[in-house]
This record gives C-alpha cells, structure tokens and sequence, in this order.
C-alpha cells in the first residue's frame, strides 16, 4: 500500500480547483484517492513562477508544495500563446495586466494589444507535473488551437476563456458547459492523459513513496 492516498492540487485557482476536481473525480479508479487543494491546508509561501517555460513553472510548483507538505502534489502551468504577439502572454498569462489584475483586466489587455491584428491565431497550452516529496515527477502536456475574439463573448469559464474562439464547436470557451470545455481544452486533454493511466501513476507513486 502507498503511504498516502491523498493528492493535493497546487493550485488555490477555484477555477482550475473546480476544473480538476471535476475531471479527476469523474473517474471510478481515482474515487479511493483523496483530492486536497492549498486551501485545505494553513498559511504557506508562494512559489515564485520565474521559470521561462509552462514546464519549469508546473514542476516548481508541484515539487514545491510536495517538499513542504509531505505530500504528492499535481500543479499546471498553463497559459494563452498568440502568434501575432510572438507568444504572448505565454507563461506570463495570469500576471499579463499585473499581478493582482482581474480576468476582465488581462482580457482587456489582451483585446488592445491585438487591434489591428489580421492574423488572430493562438493556442491554450498546459503541462501538469506530478510530483513527489523526493522530487521526482511525471509530466503531462497538451495544446489547444483557437483564434482571439474582437470582444468578449460568453460567460462561463475563467481567464481567456471569453476571447478564445474554438472553431470545431463554432463557440468560445466561455460559451461551453464546463464539461463539454473539457472534452477538447488543453488542461481537459493533459488530465485526460493522467487519469487514464492513472493505474501505472499509483504504481509509480507507490514506488516513490519511502515505506
């Protein structure tokens, strides 16, 4: 048996906790393992987001947190990538309008730094690090492919969502049911790899985790 099978999620992101929990809890294998997030524990430091890649930003966070809890953690890093930007925001996408800026903030931003833009292409791009107190980790990855909205449309979702235009389903993220934004966003298809090998994840952590 694994000494724990709590998980906790990085993350006190109540849209990207609800997200997750929603995913992950979905699924008959994971139902043994106990989702936790930062806000179920006390006061503790935040992690500096400095890395130049999602990969540097997810692993520090989950390693992060793993150290100091005693406990496997899951962390994204994620972010909205425009091609007529050079990949802005990119890793910088939740502190684009600064660092307490609002979502309507960061989308009005984004909104005037693209006016003039014929070329509207972007991608949501995530990569989730699971990680153990002795600092391995496993790593997921997956990318979505939109266009950036001339104003926001919808109300669902969080962050971008109301500028990301999905063409298959000829809707913004933020018009989607959460389930069905799911189906097809980089952080639904990343946590789709996990779960669904999440027997070899428990072997693994199994492994991982002094007896």
């Amino acid at each position: 048996m694994i000494k724990s099978t709590m998980i906790v999620l990085a993350t006190r992101n109540k849209g990207k906790i609800a997200e997750i929990s929603a995913l992950l809890e979905d699924r008959d294998i994971i139902k043994p393992v106990t989702l936790k997030n930062l806000d179920d524990f006390g006061p503790m430091p935040d992690v500096e987001e400095d890395g130049n890649t999602f990969d540097e930003n997810a692993y520090k966070k989950a390693g992060f947190y793993a150290r100091i809890l005693g406990l496997p953690c899951l962390a994204d890093d994620s972010g909205l990538t425009v091609t007529a930007l050079d990949g802005a925001p990119g890793v910088l996408s939740a502190r684009y309008a600064g660092e307490n800026a609002t979502d309507e903030e960061r989308c009005t931003k984004l909104l005037r730094a693209m006016e003039g833009q014929s070329d509207r292409q972007a991608a949501f791009e995530c990569v989730l690090s699971f990680a153990v107190p002795t600092g391995q980790a496993l790593t997921y990855e997956a990318r979505c492919e939109g266009v950036i909205t001339e104003r926001p449309i919808g109300a669902n979702g969080f962050g971008y969502d109301p500028l990301f235009y999905y063409p298959p389903l000829k809707k913004t993220f933020a018009q989607l049911p959460r389930e069905e934004k799911s189906r097809v966003s980089h952080r639904g298809l990343a946590l789709n790899e996990f779960k669904n090998e999440f027997d070899n994840v428990l072997i693994w952590l199994q492994r991982m985790t002094p007896a």
